[in-house]
């Protein structure tokens, strides 16, 4: 399929050309499929950076519109830019998202059949660049790697303490905020791309094994969102994929030793195994699938790698593979329902589960 040019001359071939939310108005979609026809499978859409109550009307206005093209899940990765009211401190800024605009976007999404999902970034991703979070800015003692890395250079992004005991009750407070403001019975974890556990530079962990590290944190988190909470837990995969057994180097997958956490955490959560280059074949889809885990394959930037990781985890009928998550990272919600990777992938989802229906002739509604 060619990204520029053709993409412009696609034409929607159900609901309209134009919805209207209150008074937004929406172009047509460009789409020449209807939506993926299995409603087992997860069609799911990661969003960022829409951390306030005017964002979120922005993406209420688009829900008709993604709901059309057959998104039925919605990750929305809050972090900091939300009103805590149990750690005032910890909001992103002031214009951050309030109870009733969570519930707000929620009653949206259950008019166009979207389940919402919030997530927090969990260990990682606790800076940008040369801007540090405000969990880390507020409680420096929670810093990995305290002191080190002045400005944040040197470094990917900045991590909190895992072994510090006063963390989590921090962190825990944080995220019962946000699972009863979305009122969620699901809760994403992140923690991709954490490099720092054993660093020479980290008191607490230097010289322990990251593995044994990374599967504490995410046994904690487990323990309470699945435990305490009752709620479904989903975390991306990478860094319990082995780079020296998987060629995905080392963003796609773990060269710090991490990896051997996969063999010591519960297998009921649900992996979000992202990969955005093109490749005949994703290994560790199967590799988590055999050792138990749910899995959520997902892509990004490109349509030709997109198209190939749903062609290649469609071949698994196994019902662990959950669908698809089309991540965006940065993008506006108007570039999103015309970004050229989604718009294929969904056209990819419609022509293999029709031929999956075709065969089996069965279909099973999403739990």
């Amino acid at each position: 399929m060619d990204n520029g040019g053709n993409m412009k001359k696609l034409i929607l071939k159900f609901s309209g050309a134009i919805l209207l939310i209150g008074i937004g108005c929406q172009p047509a979609l460009k789409m020449s499929t209807p939506p993926p026809p299995m409603a087992n499978k997860w069609h799911a859409l990661h969003i960022i950076n829409h951390t306030s109550d005017e964002d979120l009307r922005l993406v209420e206005e688009y829900l008709p519109n993604l709901a059309s093209m057959g998104i039925n899940t919605l990750i929305l990765e809050v972090n900091y830019g939300f009103r805590f009211a149990s750690h005032p401190e910890l909001r992103a800024d002031s214009s951050a998202i309030t109870i009733a605009g969570a519930k707000q976007l929620l009653a949206a999404c259950r008019v166009s059949g979207i389940r919402l999902i919030p997530q927090f970034q969990c260990l990682g991703h606790q800076s940008w660049a040369g801007t540090t979070f405000p969990l880390l800015i507020q409680y420096p003692e929670f810093d990995l790697t305290p002191g080190a890395y002045p400005g944040n250079e040197g470094i990917y992004c900045r991590e909190w303490d895992p072994l510090n005991p006063a963390i989590n009750e921090i962190v825990f407070a944080l995220i019962d905020e946000l699972i009863d403001a979305f009122e969620a019975d699901a809760f994403h974890v992140g923690m991709d791309e954490v490099f720092l556990l054993g660093d020479s530079l980290s008191p607490s962990t230097y010289g322990k094994d990251p593995g044994e590290l990374f599967a504490r944190a995410v046994n904690e988190y487990h323990a309470y969102l699945v435990g305490e909470r009752g709620i479904e837990m989903m975390m991306w995969g990478d860094r319990l994929i082995d780079a020296e057994k998987y060629p995905y180097g080392e963003w796609e997958a773990s060269v710090t030793g991490s990896a051997r956490a996969v063999d010591m955490i519960p297998d009921d959560i649900i992996i979000c195994d992202w990969h955005y280059e093109k490749r005949d074949e994703y290994p560790s889809v199967p590799m988590f699938l055999d050792k138990g885990f749910r899995v959520l394959p997902s892509g990004w930037r490109e349509a030709e790698a997109t198209e190939a990781l749903i062609s290649y985890t469609y071949t698994f009928e196994d019902p662990k593979m959950l669908g698809h998550l089309f991540t965006m990272w940065s993008r506006t919600m108007e570039d999103i329902v015309e970004f050229p990777a989604m718009i294929a992938g969904l056209e990819r989802l419609y022509q293999v589960e029709t031929a999956i229906l075709n065969r089996t002739g069965t279909q099973t509604r999403l739990p």
